[in-house]
């Protein structure tokens, strides 16, 4: 090979006309006739044609190829800016003039980067969605729907901006459902503190991811069935405690009513203070932990049972002390009632053992009740009446005062009493009054109760009527007594006259007595009250006697007592049978 080559110092230079002389000068050397020689000629023509016609097919076929990888990535390039949302893309190219080479080196770039922009948008579709579907399965209870797909026809930022806003929504719905489960657990948890259950039973049983200690804030349920069984569970708490309080204070009501029957101490009492305390408290006041437990509603119901007990064998003091109770609310009253009758009754029952402690008691309550009733129905006029006794009492006191010469001395006390003498005239002044109301008063109250209004067992009519009748006749004896006086001074005047004298300005004084009686030996200040309450029963209260003594002690002449028998609002009352 390298004498070939040295022989020939032009084989780097080799052509087709190089080497067809090459190969005339073998021909001509080996001695090949014409006609194998045009055959050889047309054989090798043959060969270059097909060569050229192969590769002229390749080179047809690659621009093809060229042609529809153009148009591939014009079509994709579309699809992409379409996809995106941003057909003004700036990396487009305008110009679809150059070679196809050219025109695929132009717009490969901003094919690339679309390409990259894609991807991009794919993944925040990808992770929004993604999101979206958790918190849906998260309200839905955790049904999956399965892997979630990106519909990469639409990634345009209008479409991502509406899953991102749906996004918001559900993230705010998701906080405040939430907030309403962790409401809800607390509320729970309140709850259970206060009627002593376990808490972490109660919470797992609706959802177990509800239990604090195991699982996070983030971690628990907030499907619409949780909420709702949670809601279910609040409700029946609610309805739980609020029958478990009903119950608690029926049981301190029946505790504090046994006690004041029977006088329990009070160390007795503070161990169940913890019921007796929410005696009168409302559902949302009770929050103390355990305050409504059942061992505590057992503990007062034990202690109720055992006082029941106790009570019946103590029968005969409770039910007399309820009898006792009704005998102060009749006292108060003044209504007249028969003590003893009653006692033996109850003696009598109680002993029978036909009746009920029970009923016996609840018949006693009911009489306690109505005497309640009726104490209140009379309490105004019952206070009329105290006014018009206290103002006869002060009107008995003035016309003491007001027959006593010595009144106006400088004596101890003399200014207290001319106080009380302008008080006192002025409460005089209005006892008609009073008399005329308490009668309308006491008209309408007999109206609309069908019965005599009695005042320890004298009617009160009849005894305002006797007032008033008495009072008219004292006026009238005043008066004449008046004119008997001035007949009897009458002649002294004009025998004064006769010898000029004057009168005298002043009575003389005489041997002076306590105002508290009469010539006759009759009570000064006795009023129409004292009298009838004598009359028609002789132990009346206490309340009808502190009439009957003098309000004041101021001595007055024998000769004024003698001569001036004027008397107070019931002077005269003794005088009548």
């Amino acid at each position: 090979m390298a004498v070939t080559e040295a022989e020939n110092p032009l084989l780097g230079e080799i052509t087709c006309g190089t080497l067809l002389q090459k190969l005339q000068e073998i021909w001509d050397e080996v001695g090949e006739s014409d006609e194998e020689r045009d055959k050889l000629l047309l054989q090798i023509e043959e060969e270059c044609l097909n060569v050229y016609k192969k590769k002229v097919e390749l080179a047809t076929k690659s621009r093809a190829e060229l042609l529809q990888t153009l148009s591939d990535a014009n079509v994709e390039l579309s699809n992409l800016t379409t996809a995106l949302g941003d057909k003004s893309y700036i990396g487009i190219p305008d110009k679809t003039s150059g070679t196809i080479k050219e025109q695929l080196s132009a717009i490969a770039p901003a094919l690339e980067q679309l390409w990259q922009q894609k991807e991009e948008r794919v993944r925040e579709f990808s992770n929004v969605q993604t999101q979206i579907q958790k918190i849906c399965e998260e309200i839905a209870g955790g049904l999956s729907n399965g892997p979630h797909v990106v519909d990469e026809s639409d990634l345009s930022l209008k479409r991502l901006d509406d899953y991102k806003s749906k996004l918001q929504e559900l993230q705010k719905e998701k906080r405040d459902r939430l907030n309403k489960v962790l409401e809800f657990v607390s509320t729970v948890h309140d709850l259970c503190s206060v009627l002593g259950l376990d808490f972490l039973s109660t919470v797992t049983e609706v959802h177990p991811s509800l239990d604090d200690e195991a699982n996070g804030v983030q971690t628990k349920s907030i499907s619409n069935e949780t909420l709702s069984r949670l809601a279910t569970t609040v409700l029946t708490l609610k309805e739980d405690k609020k029958q478990r309080l009903e119950k608690l204070q029926e049981l301190a009501t029946q505790l504090t009513e046994l006690w004041n029957l029977m006088d329990t101490p009070d160390e007795e009492k503070e161990l169940f203070d913890h019921v007796t305390c929410n005696i009168s408290a409302s559902v949302h006041e009770v929050t103390v932990s355990g305050a409504l437990a059942l061992d505590l509603i057992e503990q007062a119901e034990v202690e109720v049972d055992r006082l029941d007990k106790l009570k019946a064998s103590r029968m005969k003091e409770i039910a007399f002390k309820k009898q006792s109770e009704l005998e102060e609310i009749y006292a108060r009253a003044h209504i007249e009632i028969k003590p003893e009758v009653v006692r033996e009754r109850i003696m009598s029952l109680i002993d029978s053992g036909n009746t009920e402690p029970a009923e016996l008691l609840a018949d006693m309550d009911s009489q306690i009740a109505k005497a309640k009733e009726e104490a209140f129905s009379r309490k105004e006029i019952l206070d009329r009446v105290e006014k018009w006794m206290s103002a006869c009492e002060e009107e008995s006191w003035l016309e003491d005062y007001n027959r006593d010469q010595n009144r106006y001395s400088a004596s101890r006390g003399a200014h207290l009493n001319l106080k009380r003498a302008e008080k006192a005239r002025i409460l005089v002044s209005k006892i008609t009054t009073m008399v005329d109301t308490l009668v309308a008063k006491t008209r309408a109250w007999e109206e609309e109760n069908s019965m005599s209004f009695e005042y320890d067992g004298v009617p009160l009519l009849a005894m305002l009527d006797e007032y008033t009748m008495l009072r008219q006749e004292r006026e009238e004896e005043k008066r004449r007594l008046k004119e008997q006086k001035k007949q009897q001074e009458q002649p002294h005047t004009d025998q004064d006259s006769a010898f000029g004298s004057k009168p005298s300005p002043a009575r003389p004084v005489s041997a002076k007595k306590p105002v508290g009686t009469r010539a006759n030996g009759g009570g000064l200040n006795e009023t129409p009250v004292r009298r009838l309450s004598m009359n028609s029963n002789k132990n009346k209260r206490d309340s009808l006697n502190k009439l009957t003594s003098p309000s004041n002690h101021v001595a007055v002449s024998k000769e004024e007592a003698a001569s001036s028998p004027a008397v107070s609002c019931a002077d005269t009352v003794l005088a009548s049978p």
